[in-house]
Formats: structure tokens, C-alpha cells, sequence
């Protein structure tokens, strides 16, 4: 049994002179990220790896939520493939994973957030917002046979503001 935790990035600037890449995290995105960190502190939800885009706001995200986790900040992976849009790619990073983990926590980008968690949760969302969190588990033995899963639970921050 495999089980993944989706989170999009929080709410970022749109400054035209910064390239996306580099955009940060507005004031709401980073006061949400502390809302959904306190939120999931609440869970039993304890990944055994933490992968996140290295894009600016991404990155900002990860690092707010991570502190309210039981995991080491320094453990955190950057993947590149993880700063994309589509959900294809997404697969195709989650599948690469390594079998010891059985608990994934992946921060990225929508639209390929919202469409992979179409694809593969058992939920159907119109958009994922900014911070929202998707929780898939899967009944597979390796990351490399993703199939369809079931939604455990989605939490976006409107529901606990």
C-alpha cells in the first residue's frame, strides 16, 4: 500500500518582472501554509519522503509546512520534473520513487496537480487551489506500478479558515 499527499503551492505573487520560476509566496500563501501544516499536524500522516518543485513558491511552501511535520527539513529532495504542469510528468516523477517509501508527500504545481489527482484519486475537483492538499492511497507494492487509487481526504485551506 502506497500513499501520496499532494500539495499545490501556495498563493504567489504575479510580478511580471520576476520570471515565474522565481515568484514567491504572497502573504496569504504563506499564512495558509501554516494553516495546512497545523492542519495535517493533526493527522497520522507521517511521510517517509518529501519532494517538492524547486520553484520559488513551491519551495516556500514546503519549507513552511515541513515544520510542522515529523521530518528533517535537510531530507527534503528538489526535483526539477516536479516544476511542471502537466500531469503526465507528475506520473512520471512519482513513479521514479524508490519502493522503501511508502508514504510520499510531493509539492508541485497546478494544472498537472489537479488534473493527476483526477486521474488517479477516486475524487473528481474542479481545481485544487493554491495549499490545497489531495491525499491518494494506493493499492500497489512499487511507486513504478501507479494506477488508480482511492481519495482518502482533500483539505483546502477555505475549509478551516
Amino acid at each position: 500500500m502506497k500513499k501520496l499527499i499532494l500539495i499545490r503551492h501556495g498563493k504567489s505573487s504575479w510580478d511580471l518582472n520576476v520570471r515565474d520560476y522565481d515568484r514567491v509566496l504572497q502573504q496569504r500563501g504563506v499564512e495558509d501554509g501554516h494553516l495546512i501544516g497545523k492542519a495535517l499536524l493533526k493527522t497520522s500522516l507521517k511521510p517517509d519522503l518529501i519532494m517538492s518543485s524547486p520553484a520559488a513558491r513551491a519551495l516556500q511552501t514546503a519549507t513552511i509546512v515541513t515544520e510542522y511535520l515529523d521530518y528533517n527539513l535537510s531530507s527534503l529532495k528538489l526535483n526539477r520534473s516536479l516544476y511542471t504542469f502537466d500531469s503526465n510528468e507528475l506520473a512520471v516523477a512519482i513513479k521514479e520513487v524508490t519502493n522503501e517509501v511508502d508514504t510520499l508527500l510531493v509539492f508541485s504545481h497546478n494544472h498537472g496537480l489537479t488534473e493527476f489527482a483526477n486521474q488517479y484519486g477516486s475524487t473528481r475537483f474542479d481545481n485544487v487551489p493554491t495549499t490545497g492538499v489531495v491525499v491518494i492511497d494506493f493499492d500497489i507494492p512499487k511507486w513504478s506500478d501507479l494506477t488508480s487509487g482511492t481519495t482518502a481526504f482533500h483539505l483546502f485551506p477555505k475549509q478551516i479558515r
